[in-house]
């Protein structure tokens, strides 16, 4: 049998998993577009990539970890995926409900939740409902074309931690935490009219800044906490101008730096942050709890408006909060609210960094195992997307995991987390050496 997979999309898909290879095991035009004929070649074998063709041109489905069986029951998959090709590029549909992720049923092709099934009910069709436990737009997914041209299933073969050599390095051990930890504790902004750095948290809503926030309070407190609101929700469940302070354990001193949280941004107009409260957040002039109001920027004479901010109310570093599960489906009008966003940062002169969150969730390696995180092809790509989505250097893309379902600490989340603060405070060190050479330079022409 000759797979329908190009060599680049076979590259594409197997980038998502590992140092992994496919093997065709079931092709509908061979073998038949039945529930019968799929359960005979496929039944037992696992992971399975399975790929959907129609005449549109689209090329789609699903990954999943567990072997297909025909007992008609749910079976749970944290790391099972819904996908499209785009040429060589994979947009991925993650799935949001695991217990519900894959279902055996015996006169079907690979069914996914209640969202996605291919072969469906021994016809050469595709079933799609987006939402039920995955989220994907019909139209992006499959062009709303659900007649069937093809379908293949592909077993996954290799070793899934047989990965590349570290793209970065870092040191996973408690020593590199504690140190970590007190660097943080004991840093001092370089100008001594502020106290604590002032840090802008940006992003879509639901990637993840509130939880951020939570995620390093947690492990300064030394459990895991949720002060401030996160979860999942269709609209950002931050509607203030919040600043957090971390403190060093339950009655400890606080920390050097405050984490400025704002409404996420979305892609259309007069709804979520808008640009031009961003440029009043960076200048100083929006107070603490400021309630946002998306159709309406803080005016000059609007309650609580500081007219005269002096350079510890300023934003010292702004970090744009990605989801890794879609960088490649980031909205064309968001992705311009970014780069505007940006443009007004540049020109401000402070420094800007890319947290990339829920890595776990985008790469089943990683997932697996947290410290294959420099090691997955599939993460580099990923900061190597964003970098250049967001013009921004590679260096400045830091993947990090938050604390979302865990009830107790990892230490390499743990070490993640701080290695991104303590980038964040040397970004910030640059804002006030640049600062300090920009007012240099007026005297010297004075």
């Amino acid at each position: 049998m000759n797979p329908s997979l190009t060599k680049s999309q076979q590259r594409a898909l197997c980038s998502q998993l590992g140092h992994v290879k496919l093997q065709l095991l079931y092709k509908a035009s061979i073998h038949g577009f039945t529930g019968t004929a799929f359960h005979q070649q496929c039944d037992n074998k696992s992971p399975t990539v399975s790929v959907g063709y129609n005449a549109s041109g689209y090329v789609f489905g699903g990954y999943t970890s567990k072997p297909f069986n025909q007992s008609g029951q749910y079976m749970q998959d944290d790391r099972a995926f819904l996908f499209t090709l785009k040429g060589a590029n994979v947009l991925k549909y993650p799935v949001t409900s695991s217990a519900y992720a894959v279902r055996m049923m015996n006169n079907s092709g690979p069914y996914f939740g209640e969202a996605f099934v291919l072969v469906n009910g021994s016809q050469a069709v595709a079933y799609s409902c987006p939402g039920k436990y995955y989220n994907f737009t019909a139209a992006e997914m499959h062009g709303n074309d659900l007649q069937l041209t093809e379908c293949e299933v592909y077993q996954v073969e290799g070793e899934f931690n047989d990965l590349e050599k570290p793209w970065r390095t870092i040191v996973w051990e408690s020593e590199k935490r504690k140190g970590l930890m007190d660097s943080i504790k004991l840093y001092k902004p370089t100008h001594s009219s502020v106290s604590q750095a002032r840090v802008l948290l940006i992003g879509p809503m639901g990637a993840g800044k509130s939880s951020f926030f939570n995620s390093i309070n947690s492990v300064f407190r030394g459990h895991v906490t949720s002060q401030a609101i996160a979860g999942s929700s269709g609209t950002s469940l931050t509607t203030q101008f919040r600043t957090y302070s971390v403190k060093a354990g339950r009655e400890g001193k606080p920390l050097p730096i405050i984490l400025c949280d704002s409404m996420g941004l979305e892609e259309s107009t007069g709804a979520g942050l808008d640009v031009d409260d961003i440029s009043s957040i960076l200048k100083g002039h929006i107070p603490n709890s400021y309630q946002f109001n998306p159709s309406a920027p803080l005016q000059v004479e609007s309650h609580g408006y500081r007219k005269s901010p002096e350079l510890k109310d300023k934003i010292h570093c702004v970090v744009y909060v990605i989801d890794a599960c879609k960088v490649s489906i980031l909205p064309a009008k968001l992705e311009e609210k970014l780069v505007a966003v940006r443009r007004k940062v540049n020109l401000m002169g402070i420094p800007q960094l890319v947290l990339l969150t829920k890595v776990d969730e985008a790469c089943p390696v990683v997932a697996e195992d947290l410290r294959n995180i420099y090691k997955s092809q599939y993460i580099r790509d990923m900061v190597q997307e964003v970098s250049a989505r967001l013009g921004v250097p590679l260096s400045c893309v830091v993947p990090v995991k938050n604390y979302c379902e865990e009830l107790e600490l990892d230490l390499n989340c743990d070490i993640l987390l701080l290695s991104a603060v303590l980038q964040m405070l040397r970004f910030v060190d640059n804002y006030f050496d640049d600062l300090s050479d920009r007012f240099s330079n007026l005297e010297t022409k004075e």
